[in-house]
């Protein structure tokens, strides 16, 4: 397994999205894909690539979203996938589709050294909230766009307007210790919940005309398979599956039958949706 060289301050997001964390992300790719695939409808909209564009996609994961960009700007256009995760670039590089005008790169956005003014579009779904200095990472990135360019990606807002997340951890902390808090400026998945602070970043990195779209949807954490599905899920990926790291298994059975007893009134024949909100985070460079 490969890790990308970074900035030292990213030092611990990358050994994590490389390690037995990154792999399990990397395992549920194809159930995180239907759970995260209207999101991704919602950010192509928002960004509107074009044919003929050149997009840069941060935090491109197992590939999904670089796929659909390409083939909105194809056949003359390009997308590149960039992320520091070994185990999901390599699925990506996997299974992508033939003929695509696309690449991926191993690499942490923040240093990468990027061809300047290179390309029409920065576009991201959930990659860019794990920067441990988000004003030099945009910076870096702004200097690939061109002097027309633009930005679009999505952001989670807070975790109290996030129970597809948080409620079956809450479940589980009827169990065990809560978690170390993370502060509001600390990389992790609510680290852009703020307006306040996105603007900030985004200014501080030169870009202009910065819009932020709330936008809620409900998160299907079953993705049809029905409420075992959705136990099962909250288990093996996400705040309740690592709050319960480590434990006993008698422990982890208790947490189990909590989160079964949270999510079981938002049953909907083989649905189990819960409320997601995030941001639609537009930019334009100065």
């Amino acid at each position: 397994m490969q890790k990308p060289s970074g900035h030292e301050q990213n030092a611990d997001q990358i050994a994590y999205w490389n390690g037995p964390g990154g792999q399990r992300w990397a395992d549920r790719h194809a159930a995180q894909e239907k759970i995260l695939g209207p999101i991704a409808d919602v950010l192509i909209d928002r960004a509107k690539p074009r044919p003929g564009e050149r997009v840069l996609d941060v935090g491109c994961g197992s590939g999904a979203t670089t796929f659909a960009f390409a083939k909105a700007v194809a056949p003359d256009g390009f997308a590149l996938g960039l992320d520091v995760s070994d185990p999901m670039l390599s699925q990506a590089r996997a299974f992508a589709p033939k003929g695509l005008p696309l690449d991926f790169v191993l690499a942490d956005a923040t240093v990468y050294p990027f061809e300047p003014a290179s390309f029409d579009l920065l576009a991201s779904r959930f990659g860019v909230m794990f920067f441990a200095d988000p004003i030099a990472s945009f910076t870096n990135l702004r200097r690939a766009l061109k002097p027309t360019g633009r930005l679009a990606f999505v952001c989670w807002r807070e975790p109290k307007e996030n129970p597809w997340m948080m409620a079956p951890l809450m479940a589980v902390y009827k169990h065990v210790p809560k978690m170390p808090p993370v502060g509001p400026e600390e990389p992790g998945p609510f680290a852009f919940a703020s307006e306040e602070r996105v603007m900030r970043i985004l200014k501080g990195a030169g870009c202009a005309d910065v819009a932020m779209e709330p936008h809620n949807l409900p998160m299907d954490i079953a993705i049809g398979g029905g409420l075992d599905a959705a136990v099962d899920g909250s288990l093996q990926i996400g705040p309740a599956s690592r709050a319960l790291q480590g434990h006993p298994p008698e422990t982890v059975a208790a947490a189990k039958a909590s989160i079964r007893e949270t999510l079981a009134p938002f049953v909907k024949g083989q649905s189990v949706a819960l409320p997601g909100a995030i941001w639609i985070v537009t930019a334009k460079v100065t």
